[in-house]
């Protein structure tokens, strides 16, 4: 049996892997964790044998617990991450291998087939102290806004990215809604949309972007369409055109109904 374990930030991105793995019997999910600090103190209290680690996380990132479980950890460990700049090299290793968000359900199967595979050999030191060295080199984190200056009765309030709930577009203008207020910014949607963490952010139809953060649930709406319900009971439908916003909150990696052209 595989004892797995999920290392990842992204809450619907943990119930997405664990959904494509109901389909494997041989698989147990042992634990999920959502940041670095709790990977590590799970990994050393359930001894699983299969770690999928994404790359950015809170706390120590998926390099830094790699790191720090190569000389000791025997089982296998797949790199989760959507940044596809980070360790090709790991693809050549016997006890990694590396999943590219979103992915497909038969790309899951491949990653496990190798696991399963796996002789048992070990992986030298030196190729695992290269691939975590080219890692960090790359891994160059992107700074995106932590507060944003926005009108609100005539007066300009910072306010923080991360109490932001939503983003309404208004022409060249957009509406901020945050902790029950709304404020104004002179700044089209998609300028805004490339500053915000897309870890946390997603645009789910042109006039909105959501925080993640903020969502409720996801509704199934007619015709295999989806809709939005926020914390504060706000309810949006989900475009059908937003296919990253769709693999997000649904873990759908192409949108059901949809047909390739």
């Amino acid at each position: 049996m595989i004892r797995a374990l999920i290392a990842d930030d992204e809450p619907l991105a943990r119930r997405a892997l664990v959904r494509m793995l109901r389909g494997h019997d041989d698989v147990s999910i042992v634990a999920e964790c959502g940041d670095g600090d709790t990977a590590l103190e799970a990994i050393e209290t359930l001894q699983p044998n299969l770690i999928f680690l994404d790359i950015r996380m809170p706390g120590p990132n998926g390099i830094d617990v790699a790191g720090k479980l190569f000389r000791k950890f025997t089982g296998s460990i797949v790199f989760v991450t959507a940044h596809d700049s980070h360790a090709l090299e790991a693809l050549d290793l016997n006890a990694l291998d590396y999943l590219l968000k979103p992915f497909t359900a038969e790309r899951l199967a491949q990653a496990l087939k190798r696991v399963r595979d796996r002789s048992g050999g070990s992986v030298s030191p030196e190729a695992l102290d290269f691939l975590l060295k080219t890692l960090r080199e790359r891994e160059m984190p992107q700074r995106y806004l932590e507060r944003i200056p926005a009108n609100r009765n005539g007066r300009i309030r910072l306010v923080a990215v991360a109490s932001i709930e939503r983003i309404n577009a208004m022409g060249n203008y957009a509406a901020i809604h945050s902790r029950g207020e709304c404020y104004e910014i002179r700044e089209t949607l998609q300028s805004l949309e490339k500053k915000l963490d897309p870890a946390r952010f997603v645009r789910i139809h042109r006039s909105m972007i959501v925080n993640l953060d903020f969502v409720r649930e996801v509704q199934t709406w007619f015709r295999g369409g989806h809709l939005v319900v926020m914390k504060d009971g706000t309810e949006t439908r989900l475009s059908r055109y937003q296919t990253d916003a769709i693999e997000k909150l649904t873990g759908k990696v192409r949108y059901e109904g949809s047909q390739k052209r």
